[in-house]
């Protein structure tokens, strides 16, 4: 009997939150008030943790900005409202936001729970081919599994209490798991801290990414994901930026949650929602059966991670009774057709309300490339009818400053009418 209460006391069910925001280059206002909406949703639907995308304070399209020491100092005075919100009470926090450390610029991520920093772990692989630049910003963290003392600036410090947190490559553990991190590329690179991470029982790997739309990509994502927790076991986060935050490129969100090689959750890859949260409820049980049987899982683990520990747990005592564990489901894939289609009218409607124009100029020549763009603006009207049928607010304000509507003139009665307007 003893024992069934202790088993009873000690939770395994735990709820968890991955999100997709459409945040824009330095709007930190802006960006602060998605970050807050998503914390809001994850908390309604019952998380206790909440992973956001990568840089997503600042916004990833800053340019030569991340060189700028303003930057720094307006993601660290936007981090002091979150830091004090209500929104932000009782969830750990998973955000993304550069940081300057001993003079050099790191991609970092601050988690922080209840008014406390708990650590930052900066990026360590960083993405340079392609469209990345980030070797131009940014220094990459090549301590493995060390960590320095970060010094907070006095705004932080007078909130938190703390005159400095641990800063480097470090996991986190609760009472009832550990939460390790990677960042992006670091889950497209060969020697992916998860695997490491994961051999020294971190059962939960979060990953904060922005990564762009490209033909098929999303296929790369699901295999890499699918890989890591098939062959190490654990639950795998996958949060990712969306839309156009002042670049060429668009952020195709889609963000993911795996446990032992199964999805559980998967969001959008392409939509006009600025703030998507998707959540699952998994058992930490069946990770520890599913290690438990492979073959040699601790006899050849790695040095030990620091750790930094928080007296609280992501699972609550009756999670094991009142919580359903979420089923596995496949993943949605849109045929190449229809990201060709998609992407881009995703990003034209960004660039359209951003840029505050009342529409596009198009020559018709009759040739591929003007009918191309032709049917793109189509799509777009489509997806942005879309959207308002479902209820969308933003879409619905956008839509009316960009015609000019006033709040009491009727907006168009369909897609076409959107298109001629």
């Amino acid at each position: 009997t003893d024992q069934r209460k202790a088993r009873r006391k000690m939770g395994r069910k735990v709820t968890l939150a991955t999100c997709c925001v459409n945040q824009w280059a330095l709007d930190f206002a802006g960006n602060l008030q998605r970050i807050l909406e998503s914390l809001k949703f994850a908390k309604e639907k019952g998380a206790k943790y909440r992973l956001g995308p990568e840089l997503e304070l600042c916004g990833y399209g800053c340019g030569d900005h991340f060189l700028e020491t303003d930057l720094y100092l307006h993601c660290w005075q936007a981090l002091v409202e979150l830091l004090q919100a209500p929104q932000a009470r009782d969830i750990i926090c998973d955000m993304g936001m550069p940081v300057m450390h001993k003079n050099a610029y790191y991609n970092c991520r601050i988690v922080f729970y209840n008014q406390k920093i708990l650590l930052i772990r900066p990026k360590m692989h960083l993405a340079t081919t392609g469209n990345y630049r980030e070797g131009r910003w940014f220094t990459p963290w090549t301590k493995q599994r060390e960590t320095d003392e970060f010094v907070l600036p006095q705004m932080v410090a007078d909130v938190t209490g703390q005159k400095s947190v641990p800063f480097g490559d470090i996991v986190l553990a609760t009472l009832d798991t550990v939460i390790g991190f990677e960042t992006c590329q670091e889950l497209f690179s060969p020697n992916s801290p998860h695997i490491d991470m994961s051999m020294d029982g971190v059962e939960i790997i979060t990953n904060c990414s922005g990564s762009h739309h490209q033909l098929r990509k999303l296929h790369v994502r699901v295999d890499l994901i699918r890989s890591a927790t098939s062959k190490c076991g654990g639950a795998y986060l996958y949060s990712n930026l969306r839309g156009c935050d002042g670049e060429r490129v668009y952020y195709d969100g889609c963000c993911m949650i795996a446990v032992n090689g199964e999805f559980l959750a998967q969001g959008k890859q392409f939509s006009l929602e600025e703030v998507e949260v998707v959540t699952a409820t998994v058992d930490l049980e069946d990770i520890r059966s599913y290690r438990g049987r492979l073959i040699n899982y601790q006899g050849n683990a790695p040095p030990s991670y620091p750790r930094v520990y928080l007296n609280e747990s992501l699972s609550h005592p009756e999670s094991n009774i009142t919580l359903t564990t979420t089923p596995e489901r496949s993943i949605h894939y849109h045929m190449p057709e229809e990201e060709i289609s998609l992407g881009p009218a995703c990003w034209m409607w960004d660039y359209l309300r951003r840029s505050k124009m009342a529409g596009f100029f198009l020559p018709l020549s009759g040739g591929i490339d003007s009918s191309s763009t032709a049917s793109l603006v189509g799509s777009m009207c489509d997806l942005v009818w879309e959207a308002y049928q479902n209820g969308s607010d933003s879409v619905a304000r956008d839509l009316r400053e960009i015609l000019q509507l006033a709040d009491n003139e009727p907006l168009p009665e369909s897609s076409k009418h959107i298109c001629r307007y």
